[in-house]
């Protein structure tokens, strides 16, 4: 789907890609995404009916999205809340993916995680570490955010490199849902802001 934007107003311009805040009119691209066997065998809790994201996207996901800018434009607080932004291409507006930062239950605290996804199209293009990379600038350069998380099933290579090109230290194996994780943690203090090319 192509976005317009006239409703959003929260954006990372990562030059050539954006991330910004989940809009309504972004919920059937999630759908098709999250449907998508390459996308659903990592994430299954994305997949969905076309109604229930739709749902999802205007009851719970905008409304948490205002709440976590909120408290990161007050306070720099975002203890407990969760962003979800859509990964678009500069040059047409088009969604094709979603980096979300958001608290991992699973994991010890501090345990917020970032997460992400790309559509199938267009893997292998570096869309999802630019991606990363533009939102973990931004937690640590405009959050009180000192540590974050990121988790990858064994058996998905793609996403463990990902993670490391993100610059995130290995911490061991954890099983979550009866699946075997790798586990990586990226402190604030190691961070350096790195380029999004």
């Amino acid at each position: 789907m192509i976005h317009s934007g006239s409703e959003v107003s929260f954006k990372i311009d990562l030059g050539g890609l954006y991330l910004q805040e989940f809009s309504i009119e972004d919920a059937d691209s999630i759908y098709k995404i999250s449907n998508q066997p390459e996308v659903s065998n990592f994430l299954p809790d994305w997949k969905s009916t076309r109604e229930q994201r739709i749902d999802w996207v205007t009851n719970y996901e905008i409304p948490a999205n205002k709440a976590f800018l909120e408290a990161a434009k007050s306070t720099g607080d975002i203890e407990g809340h969760f962003l979800k932004l859509g990964v678009f291409i500069s040059a047409t507006d088009e969604f094709i993916g979603w980096c979300c930062t958001g608290i991992k239950e699973e994991l010890p605290a501090p345990n917020r995680e970032i997460m992400y996804a790309i559509s199938a199209e267009y893997h292998g293009n570096g869309y999802a570490t630019k991606a990363s990379l533009g939102l973990i600038n931004y937690l640590f350069t405009n959050t009180n955010l000192e540590i974050l998380n990121a988790v990858a099933l064994q058996h998905n290579p793609s996403s463990k490199k990902v993670i490391e090109k993100c610059g995130f230290t290995y911490q061991g194996q954890r099983m979550i849902d009866d699946e075997w994780f790798n586990h990586y943690t990226l402190k604030k203090r190691e961070w350096r802001l790195r380029p999004l090319t």
